[in-house]
């Protein structure tokens, strides 16, 4: 099987979730990942979560237009979290037919960490979904062999690690941490270029991945080794987070570039023989 493509939320960050369905629509994608809750305490709440007319009009551009949901962001799992708390963002992922949840690590202690891990991937079992761990190094889950550890020790079914390209580099990343990955613990990947040399410190790791990253080519990351390292019947998720030019470029317009760029450079992991 071929890659699927699914457009990420922070690629077209500006629109209503109805109009990133319709986008990845006009635009060639497969899939869309929304976001329902914030991932900084700087953002404000989104209204899909509470207001039943943003899903009716979410729900209604996923039936004409034939798109899906590829994943939902964000759980973030604290010291105190109670995952109770995310029943409704799971039961609206479940109504609106999504297939991932994507899971950041806010705990340096791994032990509590991977017992709440554990606690909400039971949970988001009972919605059909699972949990995709991702590592981000300024998190309390730094890399990849940090978030497959926390999975394999979990070790619930529905739980994977999920690996953008961004923070994979950041890391100190290398193709042999995702060959050693157990393929059934990849649900999907996050696709993006980002600069190099850059601000090594939190904040600027975090300027760049929430609004500086770089198309597909246009950086210094393997995108070529990590893509074969990967398995080839995944979702990919572009995500392309890019504030300045989404002042003068339209989503529309962003959003197919970025597909185009992923498809390029998946055509030279994987040319055809």
């Amino acid at each position: 099987m071929s890659h699927k493509f699914s457009l990420a939320f922070l690629t077209t960050h500006e629109v209503p979730p109805y109009e990133a369905v319709r986008i990845a629509a006009a635009t060639g994608y497969d899939l869309v990942g929304l976001r329902f809750l914030p991932a900084a305490p700087t953002e404000a709440p989104y209204p899909i979560l509470s207001d039943p007319a943003v899903e009716a009009l979410v729900k209604a551009a996923l039936d004409e237009t034939g798109i899906g949901i590829a994943d939902i962001e964000i759980a973030r799992l604290k010291p105190n979290t109670d995952v109770g708390d995310f029943r409704d963002f799971l039961a609206l992922g479940q109504r609106l037919g999504a297939r991932n949840v994507l899971v950041a690590g806010d705990d340096t202690n791994h032990d509590r960490l991977t017992e709440t891990f554990a606690a909400f991937c039971d949970l988001a079992a009972e919605y059909g979904l699972t949990g995709d761990l991702e590592f981000m190094p300024w998190t309390g889950v730094k890399t990849l062999p940090e978030a497959q550890r926390i999975v394999e020790t979990a070790g619930r079914s529905n739980g994977g690690v999920l690996i953008d390209a961004l923070h994979w580099d950041r890391a100190g990343g290398t193709i042999e941490q995702i060959q050693n990955l157990p393929p059934a613990l990849i649900h999907y990947a996050q696709l993006c270029d980002g600069p190099k040399p850059y601000d090594p410190t939190d904040a600027g790791m975090i300027e760049i991945a929430r609004g500086a990253r770089l198309l597909p080519g246009d950086g210094g990351i393997d995108l070529i080794a990590m893509v074969r390292a990967l398995p080839r019947d995944i979702v990919l998720s572009v995500e392309v987070a890019q504030i300045e030019k989404a002042k003068t470029v339209d989503a529309q317009s962003r959003a197919a570039e970025a597909l185009a760029r992923s498809k390029a450079l998946i055509a030279k992991a994987h040319p055809a023989t």
